[in-house]
């Protein structure tokens, strides 16, 4: 049974114009886990109480089998690189050098090596304010930081925001770098489909508060497709019973259009009715997030 790096119980947040959860929640150690959904959905919210910044209205967060909130905290939080979505601004007037000597005397683990060969390979810099960094080198500054002191987890609240394209595929390739270990873990919140592709093991669809399902991104990818079959076939019957049926549509009067969660069940009853696959298109992931969303508001009406 695999170890959980986070394990999320029963947790709510209320606000006035918003509610989180109650979230149900449990990420594999060892892997990287992205949460995906609208601007909105709580993703920040989710992870500010995750780095104890926000207290939940009920419910209990464990990150290494410790509890938040019960005892002191800052053991815990050795173990934990936290890159947020909006930089912190209490510390703009200091240098970044300056940011990084603070957090070398506060983590038993930095590494002076380490950080300075993120740097370069970031490109990044440290010899300005923070408050004079462009929004893409401060990403890069702060990425710099969080791995520095080797921590078990990862935090990544959109962390490729204001970066250009090479310095995202020196992110992608530090991520990676990270991740070699084999016990590592990154929980991240992120817009990119490729990011996603490139990075994830799991995928969370997150919305409107809630978590609409935690996949293994490869066989999420695999099972949501779309399949041209032939309309005219007497044998299709009501296409509706094919396995994983989300949606159907005459194309051109040639052809059915049948969208599918389960590609592999589909086809198999697609060759036992005698019915013929003209063409098969598999989903992004962004159509995949757009289909549970109609589904929560088609059973919310």
């Amino acid at each position: 049974m695999e170890k959980q790096a986070i394990v999320v119980a029963d947790m709510k947040v209320m606000r006035d114009r918003f509610t989180l959860g109650p979230l149900q929640l449990s990420i594999p150690e060892g892997y990287v886990t992205a949460i995906v959904g609208p601007n909105g959905s709580g993703k920040s919210t989710l992870f500010n109480c995750l780095m104890n910044f926000m207290k939940p209205s009920k419910g209990s967060i464990k990150i290494f089998d410790h509890q938040l909130g019960l005892e002191n905290d800052d053991e815990l939080k050795q173990k934990i690189g936290y890159v947020r979505e909006l930089p912190s601004t209490y510390d703009a007037y200091m240098k970044g050098s300056d940011k990084a000597k603070f957090n070398s005397r506060w983590y038993r683990n930095w590494n002076e090596t380490t950080y300075q060969g993120l740097l370069s390979l970031l490109n990044a810099r440290d010899d300005i304010p923070l408050k004079k960094m462009s929004k893409g080198t401060r990403r890069k500054f702060d990425l710099c930081l969080a791995l520095s002191h080797q921590p078990d987890l990862l935090i990544l609240d959109e962390p490729s925001s204001g970066l250009d394209p090479i310095a995202w595929k020196s992110m992608i390739e530090t991520l990676h770098q990270y991740m070699e270990s084999g016990n590592k873990t990154i929980l991240m919140a992120t817009h990119i489909v490729d990011e996603v592709k490139r990075l994830a093991d799991y995928i969370i669809f997150q919305y409107n508060g809630k978590i609409l399902g935690f996949y293994e991104k490869d066989e999420l990818l695999r099972s949501w497709a779309t399949y041209f079959v032939e309309s005219s076939d007497k044998q299709l019957g009501d296409i509706r019973h094919v396995p994983g049926y989300v949606s159907h549509k005459n194309n051109s009067g040639q052809h059915l259009e049948v969208m599918i969660s389960k590609a592999w069940e589909a086809e198999q009853w697609f060759l036992e009715k005698g019915i013929k696959v003209h063409t098969k298109q598999l989903l992004e992931l962004d159509d995949i997030l757009l289909q549970h969303i109609n589904q929560v508001g088609h059973f919310s009406n």
